[in-house]
């Protein structure tokens, strides 16, 4: 079964939520309309996603953006703190930052990763981001609105990962181009256009082929890999919150033949619309 878990009923007081948990039985396929970073304490599991299963480690950092699905099994005195980041937010600002760029886009975005990335950090590393995520609780219970110190603790997650996983990359990565930036607006705006990498190119004055090098440069990824994975997780919401055929939640989102749009979402979630869309029923 495949539950999903909606940012309207979890953040109920701005665009960041975090919780820790101890967990000493499994958790059932799930997946979120948010970016979920999940980071690993001590104690024993596996985690399941769409590339198969792999024993969890002390360190590990699993980012998971919206759409994607993940599971836990056999966890045994297992802690795992979620720090998590509304979409609406996830495609504002935080994108110009060099350092995170590479932790909420490249990685989880690039072809193969189906939305889920994975980071090993030093045990005290992760320890010290599962502190500050428990203190995100702890402001988000206080019973007042605290918007300062909950994105406060969520920058401060977020460079722990950024400079325990990567330090030299993520301080030597260049700032985003301004055709670069312009694009990935684009794009966010209206996924569902017929884009072609010549029409994006005109739209910033440059070449094609220049515009393909500085977006790779930049994300990791060719513009037109970058748009299948922002119609992928809009398709995976509506296939969620809505009754829409699924030949015409493919439309919906730019990919107008049914069997191309099946194709191209199992690729990147890891199912096709029609069991992503079932699994989720069946756990309602």
């Amino acid at each position: 079964m495949l539950a999903t878990l909606h940012e309207q009923a979890l953040f109920v007081d701005g665009p960041v939520w975090g919780g820790v948990h101890h967990l000493s039985a499994g958790v059932e396929p799930h997946t979120h309309d948010f970016l979920e970073i999940a980071v690993i304490g001590p104690g024993g599991g596996r985690h399941v996603t769409s590339h198969g299963e792999r024993p969890l480690r002390h360190g590990d950092a699993i980012v998971l953006r919206p759409g994607a699905w993940h599971a836990f099994g056999d966890c045994a005195d297992l802690t795992v703190a979620n720090c998590c980041l509304s979409a609406g937010a996830l495609r504002a600002e935080l994108y110009q930052l060099p350092m995170l760029r590479r932790l909420l886009w490249t990685d989880p975005v690039s072809h193969g990763a189906r939305g889920v990335a994975v980071r090993s950090l030093a045990p005290s590393d992760a320890d010290e981001a599962i502190a500050q995520i428990s203190l995100l609780e702890g402001d988000l219970a206080a019973g007042r609105r605290r918007p300062g110190r909950a994105v406060g603790r969520l920058m401060t997650v977020l460079g722990i990962l950024a400079d325990g996983a990567e330090p030299d990359h993520a301080t030597l990565e260049p700032a985003v181009h301004p055709a670069v930036a312009a694009t990935i607006a684009r794009l966010e705006a209206a996924p569902a256009e017929p884009w072609r990498l010549a029409d994006l190119a005109r739209a910033v004055n440059l070449d094609p082929a220049y515009l393909g090098r500085l977006f790779a440069q930049c994300t990791g990824s060719t513009p037109m890999g970058f748009l299948a994975r922002l119609r992928a997780e809009r398709a995976a919401a509506l296939l969620v919150n809505s009754v829409l055929p699924a030949a015409r939640v493919g439309a919906a989102v730019g990919w107008d033949d049914p069997t191309y749009f099946a194709r191209r979402f199992r690729t990147l979630v890891g199912l096709t619309p029609t069991e992503y869309r079932r699994r989720n029923k069946a756990a309602q």
